[in-house]
């Protein structure tokens, strides 16, 4: 079973941003089943990176699409993914260091974030976008 499954209540009404949280989830639930496979701790890392860099690039993908509409929650926004930015880059030295492993807390932990942030943050960004321009 999925750790998370995309579904239309998801969609922020804006169709790049909808990908972009589809692929995230997809990263996010293949990180899940290799964990629960009980996959190679390189495998599982690797795919851990994946879901590093493609947080990252769609962070930025946000945050350029806000600045370009004027969005005036920005600051706030940029804030938001900073934090778990710092969370995940914690996490990620834990992991080289040795001293975590890559669980189901961690995983449900960024589950949530990723659902909380797409249905608060990001719905209201859809909105200001379909507002004030679309990409």
């Amino acid at each position: 079973m999925a750790l998370i499954t995309w579904s239309p209540q998801h969609s922020v009404g804006v169709e790049r941003l909808d990908k972009e949280h589809s692929v995230l989830v997809d990263v996010l639930n293949d990180l899940h089943a290799a964990m629960k496979k009980g996959s190679a701790e390189d495998a599982t890392e690797h795919l851990f990176w994946n879901l590093l860099e493609y947080t990252r690039s769609h962070f930025c993908s946000e945050e350029t699409m806000m600045t370009r509409t004027g969005y005036p929650g920005l600051a706030d926004h940029r804030a938001t993914h900073s934090q778990l930015m710092k969370k995940i880059e914690n996490y990620r030295k834990r992991i080289d260091r040795g001293k975590l492993s890559i669980d189901l807390d961690m995983l449900d932990f960024l589950r949530d974030w990723l659902i909380r942030h797409i249905q608060c943050e990001d719905r209201d960004l859809g909105r200001w976008m379909n507002e004030h321009g679309r990409f």
